[in-house]
C-alpha cells in the first residue's frame, strides 16, 4: 500500500490547488473522505474545541492531539495533515514531536514560530519566537523524519507581531531551511494575500478562516495567486455547532426533535457514514457463516481445547 505521504507529496506536484477541509475527529474526517477531498487537516483548534470544550490557546498536550490524529488517519485512506502547533516545546521537544504524529499515520506536519502558549493565529495577544530558534526546530524537524516523504510545514505568524516584511523575511528563511510547505498566517488583505507567492519562492498554503482577519476567497482565486493548499480548517465543526445548537433550542422549546427530521442526516446514511455495511459483511462472514468443511470446524475444535 502507498504511503499516505508518498501520496500527498505527488498530490501538490499538480497544477491545481489542493482543498483540504479541516476535522475534529474521526467521523468528520471521513465525511471528507467520503465527499471526495483528497486530503484532510487536523485542526488542533478543533480538537482544543471539540476534544476538550476549550479555546485554542495551547492548552490541550501533545499526547490528546496525538491520540485524536491516530484516530483520525484509522478512520480514512487519504493522507492527513496535522497541526502540531509550536512542536510542543524547544528543537529536541520538535523531534519527538515529529516521531510521535508519525506513528501516528500522518502524511504532513505543521509547526509554527509563536511563543508557547500558541493562540489562534487569528486572536490578538500572540508572539513569535525569534527565527533563529524556529529554523532550529525545522531542522529537527526535518532529521526526525523516519519517512523521508513526510510533508513538513513551517508557519509563521509574524504579520501579527512584528509585520510583513519581517513574515516575508521568515518564510524566505525557512523554506532555505528545508521545509516543503511554508505558511504565512493571517494576511490581512487581498494586497498581502497578493504579495506573499510574489515575494517567497516556495510551495505556499494559506488558511481560509471564515471571520478571522484574512478575506475569504475561493479556491481558484487563491489557485491564480501562486497558492498550493488552501486549508477550511473549523468550517464544518462551525457549521455542526450551529445545527446542533438549533436543534438544542427547538427541544427545549417544543419538546420534541420531530420538525427537525428534514434536518438531520439520515439514520441509513448515518449508518453508511460510518461503515455499518461493511462491518455487516464481515460479520456475515466471520459470524454467521458456517464453516466450509467438518475438518475445519473439527481442526477449530481441537485448537480450542
Amino acid at each position: 500500500m502507498t504511503h499516505a505521504a508518498s501520496v500527498l507529496r505527488r498530490r501538490l506536484q499538480q497544477d491545481d490547488i489542493l482543498v483540504v477541509p479541516g476535522a475534529a475527529d474521526a467521523v468528520t474526517a471521513r465525511l471528507i473522505e467520503q465527499a471526495g477531498f483528497e486530503a484532510v487537516y487536523a485542526t488542533g483548534a478543533g480538537i482544543s474545541n471539540t476534544l476538550l470544550g476549550l479555546p485554542d490557546l495551547g492548552l490541550a498536550t501533545m499526547t490528546e492531539i496525538v491520540e485524536q490524529v491516530r484516530r483520525m488517519t484509522a478512520a480514512i485512506n487519504i493522507p492527513l495533515i496535522a497541526d502540531a502547533d509550536t512542536g510542543y516545546g524547544n528543537p529536541v521537544n520538535v523531534y519527538r514531536t515529529v516521531r510521535e504524529f508519525e506513528r501516528a499515520g500522518i502524511a504532513g506536519i505543521q509547526l509554527e514560530d509563536q511563543v508557547s502558549p500558541k493562540r489562534c493565529g487569528h486572536f490578538s495577544g500572540k508572539d513569535v519566537i525569534p527565527a533563529e530558534e524556529m529554523i532550529r526546530k525545522i531542522h529537527a524537524a526535518c532529521d526526525a523524519r523516519q519517512n523521508p516523504e513526510t510533508v513538513i510545514i513551517a508557519r509563521t505568524d509574524a504579520i501579527a507581531t512584528s509585520g510583513f516584511d519581517d513574515a516575508i523575511a521568515r518564510g524566505r528563511a525557512f523554506a532555505e531551511a528545508g521545509v516543503d510547505i511554508v505558511f504565512v498566517e493571517a494576511p490581512r488583505s487581498v494586497e498581502e494575500l497578493q504579495r506573499i507567492p510574489k515575494d517567497i519562492d516556495a510551495p505556499l498554503l494559506v488558511n481560509m478562516t471564515e471571520g478571522g482577519v484574512t478575506p475569504l476567497l475561493s479556491a481558484p482565486e487563491l489557485q491564480a495567486m501562486g497558492y498550493r493548499i488552501a486549508i477550511f480548517p473549523n468550517a464544518d465543526l462551525r457549521v455542526s455547532m450551529f445545527a446542533v445548537r438549533s436543534m438544542l433550542g427547538e427541544l427545549r422549546q417544543a419538546g420534541t426533535t420531530a420538525n427537525m427530521l428534514d434536518r438531520m442526516m439520515s439514520w441509513q446514511d448515518r449508518q453508511s457514514a460510518v461503515g455499518l455495511p461493511e462491518f455487516g459483511e464481515l460479520e456475515e462472514r466471520y459470524v454467521r457463516q458456517p464453516l466450509s468443511s467438518s475438518a475445519e470446524a473439527d481442526d477449530v475444535a481441537a485448537t480450542a481445547s
